[in-house]
């Protein structure tokens, strides 16, 4: 099989296109999934470093990605809910780190896919599963975000930041985004009321009154001034930031969620949500997706094709 693995943590160096690859095995509760795009998320760089070791079993050749667009090649004995030839995509964390998404096939646990939303193409669609989730995750369940609330959205031009303002409106929310000056007109088209820059002193001080809800993307300082920014303590999740939790607010780890992708493939068709795509890079130019992910300010999502 043909995919990029590493055999030791390191930089992208360890990157490696493989066209001998064992092919996944598929168990009873398991969708093959012919892969036609996957994303590239922040995650990615932190599992090929070796920086979560310490939380996953780490099983050596690995395939990088946990997000994907693809088409249902086979399924289990037990799967009732996908068939052959599905157009699917989902986000493939599991309990341990081996069968990655940027390979030709890649066997993923029912629980961890939906249905691809038709309006998207495969390249949009492989850029949403972590990044939509762990937005929307923090929203309804960390945040409950509704209708009439003023949500803050920290570093809003990045791949979680613009979900999250998109899914807020459309959960009724006022949303200020914060944002470098280059990227307040996208924001603005996104659906942003007002969007502050982040360079120009903090926060607390730009905002006219404080939030009913703050979601932190970005940790360090930003996180710091976040309880001078909100009403409520209790109402700022960080998904960059355990420490959180010790401000009274709610750190947020995203989970593979059936329900929560459907809702996300909903949205998308209804023209709620859309995907910007930062840019696509052929498999073999991985690495090359990497240091651009690892570089920081990448507007909208970055994604590998198959």
């Amino acid at each position: 099989m043909r995919g990029i693995a590493y055999d030791r943590f390191g930089g992208v160096d360890v990157l490696r296109l493989r066209d001998d690859l064992p092919e996944p095995p598929v168990g009873p509760d398991t969708v093959l999934v012919r892969t036609r795009a996957a994303g590239v998320n922040p995650v990615d760089i932190g599992i090929r470093e070796g920086n979560l070791a310490g939380n996953f079993g780490h099983h050596f050749p690995i395939v990088p990605g946990w997000d994907l667009a693809g088409v249902v090649e086979a399924v289990g004995p037990a799967v009732v809910d996908f068939a052959p030839g599905d157009e699917v995509f989902g986000y493939l964390r599991r309990d341990d780190v081996q069968w990655g998404t940027a390979a030709e096939l890649v066997p993923a646990p029912q629980r961890c896919l939906a249905h691809k939303p038709e309006s998207l193409s495969f390249t949009e669609a492989g850029g949403v599963p972590l990044a939509g989730l762990t937005a929307y995750q923090a929203l309804t369940e960390a945040l409950a975000v509704g209708e009439g609330d003023r949500l803050l959205v920290h570093r809003a031009a990045g791949g979680v930041g613009f979900f999250a303002v998109q899914i807020a409106v459309a959960l009724g929310a006022h949303v200020i985004g914060t944002a470098s000056p280059r990227n307040h007109g996208f924001l603005a088209e996104a659906g942003c009321a007002e969007v502050l820059d982040y360079s120009a002193g903090t926060i607390s001080g730009q905002l006219s009154e404080p939030v009913d809800a703050v979601l932190d993307l970005n940790g360090g300082d930003t996180l710091a001034d976040a309880p001078e920014q909100v009403r409520d303590v209790s109402r700022i999740a960080s998904v960059v930031d355990p420490s959180v939790n010790g401000m009274g607010g709610r750190y947020v780890f995203v989970r593979p969620e059936r329900h929560d992708l459907e809702e996300l493939a909903r949205m998308a068709d209804a023209g709620q949500l859309r995907v910007a795509v930062a840019r696509a890079f052929p498999l073999e130019q991985t690495a090359q997706a990497h240091e651009l992910v690892a570089g920081g300010h990448v507007r909208g999502k970055v994604v590998v094709t198959l």
